[in-house]
């Protein structure tokens, strides 16, 4: 029998309708079991805050730890990490700063809780006592506990540091030890919320199935962030509901509108392998339907905000889409689109349509953005130029380059733009297998 079945067979024998015990009280219950099964805990007591770590393998974070060495994991790992503070260190004010963590955190500090924090998308900013820290070498330990999607210390490498009220700073950015606590794969799932927004059919049924019986000028559609784990599976999820849609409606192939995903997570230093990406990928391809739109937004997310503030500018490339494909004005409502590739020697010249006014970058320097890689598959960052409605990709690291991408990352820095200023949508050359592609 497992953990969970237990706990609700001990809730059937004291008289309890397992069914009225709430949803918070089974999470409750779950995490309450994940505790128990941790590695990093002995008959209830901690054992890996002071441990040795030799047998612990090797991370550079920040990271989500996907992108490093834990592909699809859900689950608990500890990190843990030796700093050594100068014997003339000031010990006011002194301050552990992790950055953002996905999801939640328990850190020590030589064996001693310091803090505690839930929530992907918060800050951690931990005081430490002055008696706690010594001269010499200390010992900073974190639990994470990723319950789902993205896990680990994500957040920029400047906001993991030590500091003290003199300024004094010591960077965290680095080589960090981890070990897994529990692979969330070995224990029953976490309860499901049977009234919870995301359970099967309750956005269709509740929300849009009582509409049918109403006509509509279109759709507008601002979603995937959910599915980037599954992103080739997304390219006919998304176009299959479309199609839905307009059969249910029975209006023909009314307009239906959508948001590429935003820039999100920290910037990789080195050309990556990006789920994000994949999903981009996926909507892109869904302008293959008919009456279909999409308002790219790669230059206007926000690294620590899975939810960008700037709405106001989505709005407008969104009307400024409708307004040209809906009410027939005249004017440009995308950027540049990547249309096809030739390989001149040690170059890749790209050509790019809708490009009639012109190419430019957003800032006025270099462009940016471009990796360009071998047969070996290996990326390299890349000098690009504009020529006309072409762009050359080169690399005196790779002599022999089949494939470029562009913006191709989570967070990528990139800067491609008409010249009135639509952001270009990432793209690649090759067809090359993606993170993503088993779970299509």
């Amino acid at each position: 029998m497992s953990d969970f079945s237990a706990a609700v067979d001990k809730i059937q024998q004291a008289g309890i309708n397992p069914s009225t015990v709430s949803y918070n009280e089974k999470v409750s219950n779950w995490v309450k079991m994940t505790t128990e099964k941790d590695s990093g805990y002995q008959a209830g007591q901690l054992k890996w805050v002071t441990a040795e770590t030799t047998d612990w393998k090797s991370m550079t974070l920040p990271t989500l730890w996907e992108e490093a060495a834990l592909k699809n994991f859900d689950g608990i790992v500890w990190f843990s990490r030796r700093v050594t503070i100068p014997e003339n260190w000031k010990t006011n004010g002194i301050k552990l700063n992790l950055g953002t963590i996905d999801d939640n955190d328990i850190t020590y500090v030589n064996g001693v809780k310091v803090g505690e924090t839930v929530g992907y998308n918060v800050g951690r900013s931990y005081a430490i006592p002055a008696d706690l820290l010594k001269p010499g070498e200390n010992i900073i330990t974190v639990r994470v506990f990723d319950s789902g999607g993205g896990g680990g210390i994500y957040g920029e490498a400047k906001d993991l540091n030590v500091t003290n009220n003199a300024g004094e700073k010591i960077s965290l950015a680095g080589d960090w030890k981890y070990k897994i606590g529990l692979d969330f794969k070995n224990i029953e799932p976490k309860p499901y919320e049977e009234n919870g927004p995301n359970r099967p059919t309750v956005l269709y049924n509740a929300m849009i199935h009582p509409y049918l019986q109403f006509s509509i000028k279109g759709a507008i559609w601002y979603q995937g962030e959910s599915n980037a784990d599954r992103a080739y599976q997304y390219r006919e999820l998304f176009p299959t509901m479309i199609k839905d849609w307009r059969q249910k409606w029975a209006q023909g192939d009314f307009p239906f509108y959508f948001v590429q995903l935003a820039n999100f997570m920290q910037i990789d230093n080195e050309p990556s392998q990006s789920a994000w990406a994949e999903l981009r990928e996926a909507q892109q391809k869904t302008l293959a339907l008919p009456n279909t739109g999409m308002a790219t937004i790669i230059d206007i997310g926000d690294a620590k905000d899975i939810h960008p503030k700037n709405k106001q500018e989505v709005g407008r490339r969104l009307a400024l889409i409708a307004l040209a494909k809906t009410y027939g004005q005249k004017i440009n409502y995308s950027g540049p689109v990547y249309q096809s590739n030739k390989i001149e020697g040690k170059q890749i010249i790209l050509t790019f349509g809708n490009s009639q006014n012109g190419l430019k970058t957003a800032d006025g320097k270099a462009l940016k953005g471009f990796a360009i890689a071998g047969a070996d598959k290996k990326f390299y960052w890349a000098k690009a130029s504009i020529k006309g409605n072409q762009i050359i990709v080169s690399s005196d690291q790779v002599a022999n380059p089949v494939a470029v991408r562009y913006a191709w990352g989570n967070n990528p820095l990139c800067n491609l733009v008409s010249n009135d200023g639509l952001p270009a949508s990432p793209f690649r050359t090759d067809t090359w297998q993606g993170l993503t592609f088993a779970k299509k």
